[in-house]
């Protein structure tokens, strides 16, 4: 079994899945300070997804399926607040959040296994093609990846999982299968 390690938390109302990359503008002072201890320490925090059906007070806000990311790039913006670039590293579960002082999260987590096995390329061909026009219509999206990976079939998959616009409880779910499958027979049905 994992053991368990505690990260801040970052909620949003996107996912970011492992090798995913995100700006972000920093504004409220508890992420200004998760940021800057991120910063001094070398680490990283949790990028979780928002339930807006979930209890505030119960941190039951949060769904239990979150990504660890680290900080590759951080500039001050031109309306002078802080935008900061990370990039998703590895999936976690978490298993109890707490709140700090300044209402900062923190959860108790362990890690997620990485999904066994690979889908045949040739079952990718669609999804790869349909998200490199993504990207060469969003060139936002295009500035984030210097090497998109688009030969590698779960940067694929996770990439499609970030955008897709279904509920964050189906995207929950495939994330904490064993492996790819049902998340791609998914996107296959929904994007071809």
């Amino acid at each position: 079994m994992n053991a368990e390690f505690t990260v801040p938390l970052f909620p949003l109302s996107a996912h970011l899945l492992p090798g995913g990359r995100m700006s972000l503008r920093i504004f409220e002072p508890r992420y200004v300070r998760l940021i800057k201890e991120a910063c001094i320490a070398d680490t990283g925090f949790g990028i979780c997804m928002l339930n807006s059906q979930g209890d505030k007070n119960k941190n039951e806000h949060i769904y239990p399926i979150g990504t660890y990311v680290k900080i590759i790039d951080f500039d001050l913006l031109e309306d002078g607040i802080l935008g900061v670039t990370v990039e998703a590293q590895k999936c976690f579960k978490i298993a109890s959040i707490t709140t700090e002082d300044d209402d900062l999260r923190i959860g108790r987590c362990q890690w997620l296994d990485v999904w066994e096995g690979k889908p045949l390329k040739h079952t990718m061909a669609g999804l790869s093609d349909r998200l490199k026009e993504i990207f060469d219509k969003y060139p936002e999206q295009k500035l984030l990846y210097l090497n998109p990976q688009f030969n590698d079939p779960i940067w694929v998959i996770y990439r499609w999982l970030e955008i897709v616009p279904v509920n964050a409880e189906q995207k929950q779910h495939y994330l904490q299968q064993k492996d790819c499958v049902k998340a791609l027979d998914f996107l296959t049905q929904l994007v071809e």
